[in-house]
């Protein structure tokens, strides 16, 4: 109320204005995913989705375990594509057991990076999402990160690639070792990073018919190989380069005298950002 001067007595005259527009847009994108069904994971779902940006969520055995994005280029069945192919080449995971549910979102929308958003609602709600930042959405990591000592809670360490896992594709019968190694590359649902040996052009092997192994794969081309080079089982993707140098996370190693395993080490301490390759 003013006083008998005409000012008005209730202290400070002036502040900011506070508007939480990134904190509503965010509980609004939770809560209408919320309202979503979750639906499996699977080649036949994808197929109904529309070529749009969006954002999505996984959930394992109905747990909330990652949110991410998909943008105009890649569009929502790419990326969640990417997704199917990738778990479905790792251990301790079923993918009968992985659902989703995404939105489509506008392409101005995108710019305000709907993903974050919700990122940001969930830390605040449930303090955490268990995939984000654990490196479940990383893409290749670069060579420097090949002898890196992963953490217990990263997620190739609590899903490793799987060796048993079928490389589509091989062409059965002799094959040349370059060939070889270009269709195991293009064959398996998780990362092999590659330099060719000299003459491998001329270098003959023989495939089997039928289904072949992401492991078998490996035997025939670590047996062709030239020494001193070998191939390397890493827990998160499969490496071949010239030397015998061993590397702390590797599980298994493909060399022309034979196949050699070994227990990854791994680190107790809490992940960083700089753990994470995104």
């Amino acid at each position: 109320m003013a006083g008998t001067s005409g000012i008005d007595d209730r202290g400070q005259f002036h502040d900011d204005f506070r508007l939480s527009i990134t904190k509503a847009l965010g509980d609004q994108l939770a809560k209408a995913l919320d309202t979503l069904g979750p639906a499996q994971l699977s080649e036949e779902n994808l197929a109904e989705l529309k070529e749009r940006p969006g954002v999505y969520q996984l959930y394992v055995k109905g747990k909330f375990v990652y949110v991410g994005k998909a943008d105009q280029s890649k569009g929502l069945p790419g990326r969640l594509r990417n997704h199917l192919r990738k778990l479905g080449g790792r251990l301790n995971i079923d993918l009968a057991d992985v659902t989703f549910s995404c939105l489509y979102v506008d392409e101005d929308f995108s710019a305000l990076a709907p993903e974050r958003l919700l990122i940001t609602h969930y830390r605040k709600k449930l303090g955490g999402i268990p995939w984000d930042n654990s490196g479940f959405g990383s893409k290749d990591p670069g060579v420097r990160r090949d002898k890196t000592v992963l953490k217990k809670a990263h997620f190739d360490v609590q899903y490793p690639i799987n060796l048993a896992a079928p490389a589509e594709g091989l062409r059965a019968g002799p094959t040349s070792l370059k060939d070889l190694l270009a269709d195991i590359k293009a064959g398996l649902p998780y990362l092999f990073r590659y330099e060719e040996p000299p003459e491998s052009a001329n270098i003959m092997v023989e495939v089997p018919p039928g289904p072949v192994t992401a492991d078998q794969a490996f035997r025939i081309a670590g047996a062709a190989i030239p020494a001193p080079w070998q191939i390397t089982a890493l827990l998160s993707h499969v490496i071949m380069y010239e030397g015998t140098e061993e590397y702390s996370s590797a599980t298994r190693y493909y060399r022309p005298d034979g196949v050699t395993d070994q227990e990854p080490k791994k680190d107790s301490a809490p992940l960083t950002a700089a753990d994470i390759a995104e």
